[in-house]
């Protein structure tokens, strides 16, 4: 992927597309490349970078919903767990199944979360994993040493799939490329293109890096931009009613020694009624997640006091080591476009984590709610009607199929997947190209010049957020290591000592937000 060459195309063609996509998360990615490998001309995108949002913060989990089989959704859980079985077979670089264990502490919950996963292993069917199965007490802590033991009685052991979010993001976006769309991040809508009665026929455009403006026109517009999407219906539409319940979830992420196995911890209802996992996850540990109403959707969304002591005091009930601020290596927040509901009480543990497609009377078609399981469908289902809208040719979707780009034939070491040789061909043609950014994370020098290369990385958060996972990983490392990085990026990029030193400042003021624990001042203070 090429930006530069990529704005050249959208700034200069005068033929029109067709379809434009505005948003480069889950959504955004998944119809584009639904529909490039359809045959449409697509044009996407971004006013960030790709993931930037809710779609590089989730828990990592491909999964069908355990929750929502005891919420009576039969119909969700049924289509999550298909989509969970295409995505294991269609990306095995960057998806696989992980064993979760449900400790029980009183008699009665085996028999009732068994015969739930049961129904859940049944209802996967021919994409299912490996079959639930109940654990002794001594089984459940040889899986997990560090569980707390106090009234464990036993457990269940069920399989969901797990992967690495703002890859998989990386990866859509390659394989709309290699079907010929052009994407291109960094890149805002500032408003609506309309004909004489009104009707959306594109989009204006901004670069933001050069400040360039341009026109791109489609008989469709399709608004896949997750929690913003209330903003560009209110381009169209000023008095359009809300349609998105932003839903806040906060996960921490702490050394790999707090969950030394193989095997992830599901809780399926903590005090307050909501679900936490404790996942091993590259070398580290997540634990989460909270679930807070949020009033206005952020870019960098902050966990709450009161979500950081949920998370620490539940890690301590479970685990025999108590966590303390000072463990955490990172801390992130991610906001969940949730489809608002004027009947609900104001929370939103009980919202549809389903989709909507909404066509406005001028055109406009969004498409927000869904999760990282599902969005292959939620893409078919967009261009379906964005076919319809848009009178375009009635060709069918072919995802089901599709392999990603990176795919291999069987689970990949590396999230690069076929890429790995490529990379690792670069790494020894480069002086440093071997050696890592940062002693205590495995990333190496010759990653960012690919991320540059071949992934529109443009800034150090780019790099150290998304193309690898510093930031979550490993917080504080990661700011030390965002000088070599800023560095490696100017050289690739043509940038100045100015560009770095700015780049490193806004690193850090971004990394500093991550930790419960100040960050340690610059090595030249």
């Amino acid at each position: 992927m090429n930006r530069q060459k990529n704005l050249t195309l959208l700034q200069s063609t005068r033929s029109e597309w067709d379809l434009i996509i505005v948003g480069g998360g889950a959504t955004g990615l998944a119809t584009a490349v639904d529909a490039a490998s359809r045959g449409h001309r697509v044009a996407l995108v971004e006013q960030a970078d790709f993931a930037k949002g809710t779609s590089s913060r989730s828990t990592k989990l491909v999964h069908g919903g355990v929750r929502y089989l005891k919420q009576g959704d039969i119909s969700l859980v049924l289509e999550a767990l298909h989509e969970r079985g295409l995505l294991v077979r269609n990306a095995p670089h960057l998806v696989h199944p992980l064993p979760f264990v449900i400790p029980t502490y009183h008699w009665w919950e085996g028999p009732f979360y068994g015969i739930g996963l049961k129904m859940y292993d049944a209802l996967a069917g021919e994409l299912g994993m490996e079959p639930s199965h109940m654990l002794t007490r001594d089984e459940v802590l040889e899986l997990l040493p560090t569980l707390e033991t106090h009234g464990l009685t036993g457990g269940i052991i069920y399989y969901d799939g797990q992967f690495d979010d703002s890859r998989l993001a990386i990866s859509l976006a390659q394989t709309a490329t290699d079907h010929g769309a052009v994407l291109a991040n960094y890149t805002r809508c500032i408003g609506l293109e309309r004909d004489a009665q009104g009707h959306i026929q594109g989009i204006q455009g901004e670069d933001l890096e050069s400040g360039t403006r341009f026109s791109l026109r489609s008989p469709v517009v399709i608004n896949a931009t997750g929690v913003f999407v209330d903003e560009l219906r209110h381009m169209d539409r000023a008095d359009a009613p809300p349609l998105v319940q932003p839903s806040q979830g906060v996960h921490l992420v702490l050394p790999r020694r707090f969950l030394p196995g193989d095997s992830a911890i599901m809780i399926p209802k903590t005090d307050d009624g909501r679900v936490l996992f404790a996942v091993p996850w590259h070398d580290a540990v997540i634990l989460g997640t909270t679930d807070t109403a949020v009033a206005h959707p952020s870019l960098e969304p902050r966990a709450l006091e009161e979500e950081k002591h949920f998370l620490l005091t539940h890690a301590a009930r479970y685990l025999t080591e108590d966590p303390q601020p000072s463990d955490v290596l990172s801390i992130f927040a991610g906001l969940r476009p949730l489809v608002s509901n004027p009947a609900s009480d104001g929370g939103t543990a009980a919202l549809s984590r389903d989709h909507t497609i909404e066509i406005s009377p001028n055109g406009l078609l969004t498409v927000t709610g869904g999760k990282w399981t599902t969005c292959r469908r939620m893409g078919q289902d967009v261009v379906d009607q964005a076919q319809l809208l848009g009178r375009l040719p009635r060709h069918r979707c072919v995802t089901e199929e599709l392999p990603i780009h990176g795919s291999t034939p069987e689970a990949s070491p590396t999230v690069y997947g076929t890429d790995q040789t490529a990379i690792d061909d670069l790494a020894a043609t480069l002086p440093d190209g071997a050696e890592r950014l940062h002693p205590d994370l495995p990333f190496i020098q010759a990653e960012v010049i690919w991320q540059a290369r071949q992934e529109m990385a443009r800034t150090v958060e780019d790099v150290l957020a998304r193309r690898t996972r510093a930031l979550l990983l490993d917080a504080r490392a990661s700011a030390q290591a965002a000088p070599l990085v800023a560095r490696l990026l100017a050289q690739e990029l043509g940038q100045d000592d100015a560009w770095q030193q700015a780049q490193v400042a806004a690193y850090r003021q971004l990394a500093a937000g991550y930790l419960l624990t100040p960050l340690d001042p610059p090595a030249s203070a």
